[in-house]
């Protein structure tokens, strides 16, 4: 029998008194392509981290295509044939793809005979492998779905044989999500070994051979692809049934709540990032804006927020509010009747050395009802947060513990009870379920659609299509600060919106081409 391309046997590790990983053991087949799934703070990525040499195991052993083997440090993964693809890319910006090649695998002083060896090699990989990337091209002016390749073509440069890809499509568009998952099987066939961490389910559908389940710290399930369903899955994560669908009622939308029209955003770099747009959200409807990240959509939450200044008419409620200057921050907005769930809770949504009960209130502090006398009424915001941890579900339910004490999920959930319960006329909800549990995505979804039935505007801005799917009444796609058109969820696809994220718009024409 061929030994498995990797076996870890009782792997354990904490950091202080945090388990991070139990006791885990798992065997991944050569040539195969190997999903491990979880939720936020399941132990994924410590244990893929300890593979690569990032972390040493408290104990356990790793044995690569049958050899025990010690990894150290990373330096002894690559030579062991382990590449990693990070989420967020280690590549440097001003450098060209070849010199992102060799960078670190240089051989001698003299880089010219290693820039001629690296130039040979890469138009080996690049035609044996679908990864086609110009090589003089500086990543600075490269997609992202074409510097994840020149991510892949590094460790395949090394002579990786066994590829750890981490949530390799957070940013990226259908297509090229698509094309990916081409090249991964372009490489299976070839005989890599590819494992796959992704929360994903339907990416774990459709391209692994084996996935693997962890749950706090501990492996609860290893099972065949083709013998298992996204709805098992989802119940191992988790540990109970889930509902992996929004559900909801078909909108009854009204009266106009948010109108914009003609607004421009220049960043603090003088460039434009939103290029006269024009925009409406109405009483009773989600309207969802999709487009890979970086296209204008966090600033246009940012200026709707208070948070930037722009150019163009904005009213919310046929009142117009101001863009620059004297009345246009935050608390104004708040005034006007305007939530904000911010992209980044850490930065934006959150104060994190401080106290859940405070958080709770921030920016809504001077409120009359938070007062008692000349000062704050401390014991009556205790009492209140501990009812809006209740309701929301928020773990540990302990509104003394600091922000940074709770989950990803449970941060957002603290931010969300805050926006959500001052009954907002107009929520702003900026990648509701970046990095928070499966179990958790079910019940901020339920919150945000309870809020339009309640007959809330609500504008939504996700980088997951399918949330954006799932949960609007209505699509704007945006591309490189335009909105290259709106359509009804009930009529489109992911196919047309990607399109459009990439900025083409004749999606018919363009299908006609390809068909023909």
């Amino acid at each position: 029998m061929t030994a498995p391309a990797i076996e870890l046997k009782g792997i354990s590790k904490a950091f202080g008194p945090v388990q991070a990983n139990k006791d885990i053991s798992i065997s991944v087949q050569p040539g195969t392509i190997h999903g491990i799934i979880g939720e936020n703070g399941a132990g994924k990525s410590t244990l893929m981290s300890i593979l690569y040499g990032f972390y040493k195991a408290d104990a356990g052993e790793i044995y690569i295509k049958g050899e025990k083997t010690q990894i150290p440090d990373s330096l002894h993964a690559i030579k062991a044939g382990i590449g990693m693809v990070f989420q967020h890319f280690k590549l440097v910006e001003n450098f060209t793809v070849l010199e992102n090649i060799i960078l670190g695998a240089e051989e001698g002083a003299m880089l010219n005979s290693s820039l001629g060896k690296a130039r040979k090699q890469l138009k080996h990989l690049a035609e044996e492998y679908g990864l086609n990337v110009d090589p003089d091209a500086l990543i600075e002016n490269l997609s992202v779905g074409h510097q994840q390749r020149v991510e892949i073509l590094k460790a395949l440069y090394r002579q990786a044989d066994i590829l750890i890809l981490d949530e390799p499509t957070g940013v990226l568009t259908p297509a090229e999500a698509d094309q990916l998952f081409r090249i991964l099987d372009r490489l299976r066939d070839e005989g890599k070994t590819i494992i796959l961490i992704t929360h994903k389910l339907r990416e774990i559908m459709d391209i692994t051979n084996t996935v693997s389940v962890m749950r706090r710290g501990e492996m609860t399930a290893t099972v065949k692809t083709a013998e298992t369903s996204p709805e098992e899955l989802a119940e191992l994560m988790v540990g109970r049934k889930v509902l992996l669908r929004v559900d909801k009622k078909p909108a009854e939308p009204t009266s106009t709540v948010l109108d914009v029209q003609s607004l421009r955003v220049i960043d603090d770099k003088g460039v434009e990032r939103v290029k006269g747009i024009d925009l409406t959200v109405r009483a009773g409807e989600i309207v969802g804006i999709a487009g890979v990240a970086g296209n204008g959509q966090s600033e246009l939450l940012e200026v709707l927020g208070g948070f930037a200044d722009g150019t163009g008419t904005i009213t919310v409620n046929g009142k117009q509010i101001p863009l620059t200057g004297h009345g246009a921050d935050g608390q104004a907005r708040r005034a006007a009747g305007i939530a904000h769930v911010p992209e980044d809770r850490q930065r934006e949504g959150l104060i994190m050395e401080y106290s859940a009960w405070e958080n709770t209130v921030f920016g809504y502090h001077h409120a009359p009802e938070y007062q008692s006398g000349m000062l704050m009424d401390n014991s009556g915001i205790q009492t209140e947060a501990q009812a809006k941890m209740d309701r929301f579900d928020v773990r540990p339910p302990d509104p003394r513990l600091a922000a940074k004490n709770f989950s990803g999920g449970n941060q957002q959930k603290i931010v969300l009870a805050r926006e959500i319960e001052r009954n907002p006329d107009l929520l702003l909800i900026g990648q509701p379920t970046r990095g928070v549990d499966i179990g958790a995505i079910e019940f901020i979804h339920q919150q945000i659609v309870n809020l339009r039935d309640q007959g809330k505007a609500i504008l939504l801005v996700s980088v997951e299509l399918d949330e954006i799917m799932s949960l609007s009444d209505r699509i704007a796609v945006m591309f490189d600060g335009h909105i290259m058109g709106e359509r009804d969820p009930a009529q489109t696809d992911e196919k047309e919106l990607g399109l459009m994220m990439a900025g083409i718009t004749d999606t018919k024409g363009t299908e006609a081409q390809t068909n023909g």
